[in-house]
């Protein structure tokens, strides 16, 4: 797994010669309702074996949570399932709000 962080996350976003990662949350509802990135799919991490075949295994997949820990373990494990360009956002969600967008809530 290969991690970048939050201002690499947004370049990427933002470039359009770049084909566009899937974002996958898997913080809790609660979290997620607090703030969130848009554009992003949210699967809770205790939902994840059950659900990771809703997931394009050729996309690439950008995993966040509140400051990496959790979003760590799932990338790991998608890697494990097969999926082959898988990305941990440092920081999580918490460094999104810290040093792209201000603006977004912190809890």
């Amino acid at each position: 797994m290969r991690t970048l962080s939050a201002p690499e996350l947004a370049a990427w976003l933002a470039d359009p010669a770049r084909p566009a990662p899937l974002v996958l949350d898997v913080r809790e509802p609660w979290e997620v309702a607090t703030v969130a990135l848009p554009g992003s799919v949210a699967i809770p991490m205790g939902q994840i074996t059950t659900r990771a075949d809703e997931l394009d295994t050729a996309r690439p997949v950008v995993c966040l949570c509140h400051h990496g820990m959790r979003s760590m373990q799932v990338a790991g494990y998608l890697e494990r399932r097969g999926f082959s360009d898988v990305w941990n956002l440092t920081g999580g969600i918490d460094a999104w709000s810290r040093q792209v967008d201000p603006s977004s809530p912190t809890y």
